[in-house]
């Protein structure tokens, strides 16, 4: 027992020995680790110490550097200063002796320059710029050489815009044709009329003098398109053409007058209720022609009734006859009884319809009256919206709302007047049973 206990004590005392060895060995290598680090360290830090001086210095030397141009400059500037103020002094002389040079030349420029503001106006805006298109470059030159104060316009100049002014008159009084770009179709001949308008191929054209391009008028004015053809192809003599003279690029006249809507498009302006109206005078229109076509054979049939001694049951005076037949043994009371209720049965039928287009031409203008009223409604709406700030919007909306009013009475004016014609007749008519029937009555009151 006392021999393991012995053993025990060695190994653990065996153990502990080679511990406190291995802590020994750890700590040795540490330590020249670490004394191997501080080396290190030590080395970088003088390495980085070493830079930055160097560093200190070149920003030291750069800062020399530009305090001595920042003098250099001061001291040029100051210089120019002074060169300036003496050059400012010397332009000041030289201008006093040009406008003394000039003297009353001066005033002539002046002048020049505002004629030549002028011009180039008038040319932007004029069709002649399509057959010289050079003009209005010259004169923004001459303007600017005009205005610079190191530069004055020569002779060629100053006669040049006298030419170009002679030229325009002359050219307004010319007709012409030559070569131009319309629209995107390339060159083609065109005919200029004066300064007033310019026809292609029988149409009219249109100058914009915003880009200085030729197309054709969107919308022509069809009355007068012969006309443009007819110049066009004509070689010598006169050729009547209808031209505006109110401007070359279409001008206020031609613009209206193309502009102008055609009878169809005021028609459509009515919309729903001008359609109505529409629809109602054609109704009453074709009725009117039927009941003409009936009463015209019904007048015929009571004609031949009168010429003729046999009794026909075909027109109205023949069944009232044949009614007075029918009672010829009747007292003279009872007869007319018997004719009054056969012509009241005709008067029905002799004026059927003739109520109805009464009706339609009173119905009619009121039609045309509510669709102004909606339509005037509607104008001050957009009035409410928009302002009233465009009158020819304003015009537009109203003139479009009245365009019901007229077409309810271009329906109710004829038919009216057919209704009256229809009545005439359809009185014509009854006044012959009336009269025929009358003859009867006499002619049996004569026998008793």
């Amino acid at each position: 027992m006392k021999t393991s206990k012995i053993i025990t004590l060695l190994a653990l005392i065996f153990a502990s020995s080679t511990l406190v060895v291995a802590v020994d060995l750890s700590m040795s290598d540490l330590l020249k680790k670490v004394k191997a680090g501080r080396t290190a360290d030590s080395a970088d830090n003088k390495k980085r110490e070493q830079q930055f001086i160097k560093q200190k210095q070149e920003q030291e030397r750069l800062i020399r550097e530009t305090k001595a141009q920042i003098a250099a400059l001061e001291r040029k500037a100051a210089t120019m200063e002074v060169q300036f103020n003496d050059n400012e002094l010397i332009v000041e002389e030289k201008r006093k002796q040009r406008d003394e040079r000039l003297g009353s030349l001066k005033e002539l420029f002046g002048h020049l320059t505002s004629s030549a503001a002028d011009l180039r106006v008038r040319f932007e805006h004029s069709i002649t710029t399509t057959q010289y298109g050079d003009r209005v470059e010259f004169l923004n030159s001459l303007i600017k050489k005009m205005n610079s104060s190191t530069d004055l316009p020569s002779m060629e100049d100053i006669e040049r815009v006298w030419y170009e002014m002679h030229q325009e008159i002359t050219e307004s009084g010319n007709v012409v044709k030559y070569q131009a770009k319309v629209g995107v179709e390339g060159q083609q001949e065109v005919v200029r009329v004066g300064v007033f308008n310019m026809l292609s191929n029988g149409d009219y054209l249109e100058y914009k003098s915003e880009t200085g391009a030729l197309s054709v008028l969107a919308r022509q004015p069809s009355d007068y398109q012969s006309g443009a053809g007819d110049l066009q192809n004509a070689t010598s003599g006169f050729s009547p053409v209808g031209i505006d003279p109110t401007g070359p690029a279409g001008g206020g006249y031609l613009t209206a007058l193309i502009n102008t809507p055609t009878l169809e498009e005021k028609w459509h302006e009515g919309k729903l209720v001008g359609y109505i109206i529409s629809g109602v005078a054609v109704f009453g229109i074709l009725l009117s022609l039927w009941r003409f076509i009936v009463l015209g054979g019904v007048s015929s049939r009571v004609k031949k009734q009168i010429k003729s001694d046999a009794l026909s049951d075909k027109n109205p005076l023949g069944r009232v006859l044949m009614a007075a037949e029918a009672n010829k043994t009747a007292d003279v009371e009872t007869l007319e009884l018997r004719l009054g209720e056969a012509i009241l049965k005709e008067r029905t039928a002799i004026n059927k319809s003739l109520p109805l287009l009464k009706i339609i031409s009173m119905v009619a203008p009121l039609l045309g009256l509510l669709g102004t009223v909606t339509g005037m409604i509607l104008v001050f709406q957009a009035i409410t919206i928009f302002g009233a700030g465009d009158p020819k919007r304003m015009a537009g909306g109203i003139s479009g709302a009245l365009v019901t009013t007229v077409l309810g009475l271009i329906a109710a004016i004829p038919i009216l007047l057919l209704h009256t014609f229809l009545s005439g007749k359809a009185k014509g008519i009854m006044h012959v049973l009336e009269e025929q029937s009358a003859g009867i009555l006499a002619e049996r009151a004569e026998r008793k």
